[in-house]
């Protein structure tokens, strides 16, 4: 009887120590997650500061890019405007002197198209589109802006051919149909060898509007056509007389398409040339 309490207290005993080891290992284990809790704490702290850092320094960015390319827009337009007139009269002019003001034209034109880039890349990420639906004539549009670009094709001696069968009007809104085709007519005028071809075409089916842009530049590899229309992408095709790029034309372009209810896609083929074909709804 004696021999069974011993027992039972040495028992009770190795259970008591057991337990108290358990306690002591728990309140060890309870203090490291303490501390890793209080660490945790300070790195989402510090993280959520330095986001917030990171938020108001993009935000800064964005502001200095839209004021900079909002404030020089002005100048570049009034540069753009004198080298037009210089342009027109050019007679008395020797042909160095010429050159050097198609140069300029070209330099002009193109920190223009990059401001507006900038410019519509802010306004789309910022506000999205208000659209503002009026009716007019596409075809008359796109004469219009061909002619505004074969000044610029002349200095390339590149050719703009326009095919339209017939009038075509829609209701859609006009800046952001302006600035879809610059973007597009652009693109094949930089990509364009000297001596070269872009052909436009505007034609009116029963599922909609169907506009066509194609260029006999260097085409795009299966690897470009994949990121096309993503921001801020170099493609390996290069522009041929060194013109500037912000990677953001076909992104604009892509965006301002699909707002108007209209898709967007590219044939291409290297050493061929591109096709980009924009559909629209009539509406």
């Amino acid at each position: 009887m004696n021999y069974a309490i011993v027992l039972l207290i040495g028992l009770l005993v190795i259970a008591i120590a057991w337990l108290w080891q358990t306690i002591i290992k728990l309140k060890e284990k309870n203090r490291i997650i303490t501390l890793q809790g209080n660490k945790i704490e300070r790195q989402l702290f510090e993280l959520n500061k330095k986001s917030e850092e990171l938020t108001d320094l993009v935000y800064q960015n964005q502001q200095i890019i839209s004021v900079v390319s909002h404030d020089l827009k002005g100048p570049f337009n009034r540069i753009f405007a004198l080298v037009q007139l210089l342009n027109l009269t050019s007679q008395n002019l020797s042909d160095e002197q010429r050159e050097y003001i198609d140069k300029i034209h070209q330099i002009v034109a193109d920190g223009l198209g990059m401001m507006r880039n900038l410019l519509d890349n802010r306004k789309l990420e910022d506000k999205g589109i208000a659209l503002v639906q009026e009716k007019l004539s596409l075809s008359s549009l796109l004469q219009t802006l061909i002619k505004n670009y074969e000044i610029l094709a002349s200095k390339k001696k590149v050719t703009i051919h326009y095919q339209c069968e017939a009038p075509v009007s829609l209701e859609s809104d006009k800046s952001y149909l302006i600035r879809v085709f610059e973007n597009l007519l652009s693109n094949a005028l930089k990509f364009s060898e000297v001596g070269k071809h872009i052909y436009v075409s505007l034609t009116e089916k029963h599922t909609g509007i169907e506009i066509k842009i194609q260029d006999e530049g260097p085409g795009f590899s299966p690897e470009d056509q994949a990121k096309l229309y993503q921001k801020f992408q170099r493609l390996s095709a290069r522009p041929t007389s060194g013109e500037s790029s912000t990677g953001l034309g076909l992104w604009i372009v892509k965006t301002v398409v699909e707002k108007l209810g209209g898709t967007i896609e590219c044939e291409s083929e290297m050493g061929v040339g591109s096709t980009f074909t924009v559909r629209l709804r009539r509406i």
